[in-house]
């Protein structure tokens, strides 16, 4: 077709592995579903689909109906399938052969599946890094998709930005595709009219293509959507505009790579879009490049600070959440060792760990979905188990690269790890049977979107509403701001482990311990520890201070023995400081289900006080089983359900993210404290 704009149009589908069937469903039902549904009636319109391993899986096994549009349109020759790690990692952060066997996995699968061997790739959440060149040239991809704002980094301009480039590394090669910012806030989001207009607007020369591939879920799932693609017949009205438009042909990425010259070369750094980097900021970091951007205005950030104005890079989220950090060490742990256990099993399990959505926050929740981290640990479980079968083992590592050893305690029911860098403190708690880590937990902190709450913003309209030209994208969707969400805003000085020290008074109490202001004297409770492993047990030590009011020499000791069900403790605490303090022996646990939990034979409330006990019981229902926490003292019991407050595409969500505990025990100089915490079938 002389003198046309070739429209590469691409779709991504992707669902964390094991996400809840309600969400896939609603993705089908919403999405899915309805976007092949309208396909099916235009098999001359050439697009492109990723859809990740685990979901395709999904949809062959529990939507026949969709699966078999999808198979009909492949045959037809209407779409090109591309591929990316089948459990949807992203790539730059797992290792090199887990990068080529997951690609390897998903073009097998495509071509069994759909008889097609696919070329090309889409770069999971477009996080780039040039190191990746040579692993997808061994796994057979020619080209790839990341945005328009990868190359403006790297100094293009936008108005070249219509075809591919061609980059290497160490002499591999591979094309790079740029996606339109303007087409991707253009479709589904403005009128018809408007986003033919905008794909027209790229026939600049005899080879112009305009770019989008970009996610299915904004066909539908995303708010406001599905009443506008669908109802309002948004996607029916743009294909049949595009096909009768003598200007516009719609082509596979892979024709166009075939017949097309590269517009040259381009070397890019790492580099996400914007969002992500402006996401992996610390929350201080993002307000201030949010500044920068609103003083030098929009006009001019488009024009010029595009290329120089970004955030950070993805892998920041691992330095942000610690507890990313560990997700994602435990992963590399296993993957080190994967050739040496050599188990089907393990690697299924490893691969599945792997999967990218608990390890980054940003507008969807991500590290704040506590079932999408309750679903890499029981994978990361499911591994450990396939690799130590029912040996008994006490052993260390310094795999999270801080500098101190991490200790893990194996046992047949139960696997345990602490952490010197933090205290001693237990950061593992694994169910081996039921796959399940009671350790989940996440610390509150400060995020850049809590500002919104803090500055007394007005309650604005939640819902969204499609307007004359379209409907708003969910950057810009507004949120409903009350004093119920600036509330449940508290920050944490030190991370939610448990067996976390506190040197407090008897002014401690239940609302200090849940905003986490009480009167705090040592320098226990996030500092590092020695370590002294032995055969059997772990001793953790610190020689450390009592600040009242001057510092006083004060040393702590804990150390943890293996037993048949859990372990035993002992802590022990002598100080040169003269005065009457409380211990506090924190615990965070988190639960699958908060309304199938008891303590001490009561239902789990909001927060809650025991006067003197000598043992803490925590009935985890849904899983049948009893944690106890015993002391060889008195003391006071103090709990609350910790939430976060996180933003999500329809606002704020308060989530809860475990149960903190605090038992509570008055000495005077010298402490010694022997107790247990052991599990057993309920």
């Amino acid at each position: 077709m002389a003198n046309s704009t070739k429209l590469l149009f691409g779709i991504h589908m992707h669902q964390p592995v094991d996400n809840f069937n309600w969400v896939i469903k609603k993705g089908v039902e919403t999405c899915y579903g309805p976007f092949f549904e309208v396909m099916s009636q235009y098999p001359e319109f050439k697009f492109a689909v990723h859809c990740s391993g685990w979901l395709m899986e999904q949809i062959e096994e529990k939507h026949p109906k969709l699966y078999s549009q999808i198979k009909t349109l492949a045959e037809q020759g209407s779409i090109e399938f591309f591929s990316a790690g089948y459990y949807e990692p992203i790539l730059s952060v797992i290792p090199s052969k887990d990068r080529v066997t997951q690609i390897e996995m998903l073009n097998d699968s495509i071509k069994t599946d759909f008889k097609q061997e696919p070329k090309g790739l889409w770069l999971t959440e477009r996080v780039w890094e040039s190191s990746l060149i040579p692993d997808l040239s061994t796994a057979g991809i020619n080209y790839t998709v990341m945005d328009d704002y990868h190359f403006q980094c790297a100094g293009f301009d936008e108005e070249i930005l219509d075809g591919y480039y061609m980059s290497e590394e160490g002499g591999a090669e591979i094309a790079l595709f740029p996606i339109n910012k303007q087409l991707r806030y253009a479709i589904p989001f403005l009128n018809v009219d408007t986003a033919i207009k905008t794909i027209k607007s790229f026939n600049r020369k005899e080879n112009s293509a305009a770019i989008i591939f970009d996610d299915a879920e904004k066909f539908g799932m995303w708010p406001g959507t599905y009443e506008w693609v669908y109802e309002k017949e948004w996607l029916k009205n743009f294909v049949e505009a595009v096909l009768a438009d003598e200007q516009i042909e719609t082509m596979h990425y892979g024709e166009y790579y075939k017949q097309e010259r590269t517009r040259g070369i381009a070397y890019l750094p790492n580099v996400s879009y914007y969002e992500m980097g402006e996401w992996s900021l610390r929350a201080e970091d993002t307000l201030k490049l949010e500044a920068f951007k609103k003083e030098m205005g929009q006009k001019r950030y488009e024009e010029e600070g595009v290329k120089f104005l970004k955030g950070g890079i993805w892998k920041n989220f691992l330095v942000k959440y610690e507890e990313s950090n560990r997700i994602h060490k435990r992963t590399l742990e296993l993957s080190k060792i994967r050739e040496s256990v050599k188990k089907p099993a393990f690697d299924t399990a490893l691969y599945k760990a792997q999967t990218n959505d608990a390890l980054w926050h940003g507008v969807f929740g991500g590290l704040y979905l506590p079932n999408l981290r309750d679903n890499a640990y029981k994978y990361i479980i499911e591994a450990e188990h396939a690799r130590y079968g029912r040996k008994h083992r006490l052993e260390s590592d310094q795999n999270e690269l801080d500098g101190y050893e991490k200790v893990k305690m194996v046992m047949p029911k139960f696997i345990f790890r602490f952490d010197a860098a933090h205290g001693g403190q237990l950061v593992e708690f694994d169910n081996r049977k039921a796959l399940f880590n009671w350790q989940n937990t996440l610390t509150r902190r400060k995020e850049a979107y809590h500002q919104k709450l803090l500055e007394n913003a007005p309650e604005v309209e939640e819902e969204i509403k499609p307007v004359a030209d379209g409907i708003d994208t969910i950057h810009h969707a507004n949120i409903k701001v009350d004093d119920e969400l600036r509330n449940a805003i508290i920050y944490d000085w030190y991370l939610k482990n448990s067996f976390v020290d506190h040197i407090s008074d008897e002014r401690f109490n239940g609302d200090n311990f849940r905003h986490c202001n009480f009167p705090e004297y040592g320098d226990f409770t996030n500092q590092a520890f020695e370590v002294e492993l032995g055969k059997e047990s772990v001793t953790f030590s610190r020689d450390g201070g009592l600040y009242f009011p001057d510092k006083e020499p004060t040393r702590l000791e804990k150390s943890y023995t293996s037993n048949k069900s859990g372990f035993d403790f002992t802590i022990k605490l002598n100080t040169k400081s003269d005065g009457d303090f409380s211990y506090v022996l924190e615990h965070n646990f988190h639960f699958a289900d908060y309304e199938l939990v008891a303590i001490n034979g009561e239902p789990l409330a909001d927060e809650g006080k025991f006067e003197t006990s000598r043992s803490l019981q925590i009935h985890d229902k849904l899983l049948k089983r009893m944690i106890t926490i015993e002391l060889d003292q008195p003391f006071e019991l103090y709990y609350f359900q910790l939430s976060t407050l996180s933003q999500s595409e329809e606002g704020f969500d308060l989530s809860v993210q475990g149960v903190s505990f605090a038992m509570v025990v008055p000495f005077s100089q010298t402490l010694n404290l022997k107790g247990s915490l052991e599990v057993s079938d309920v």
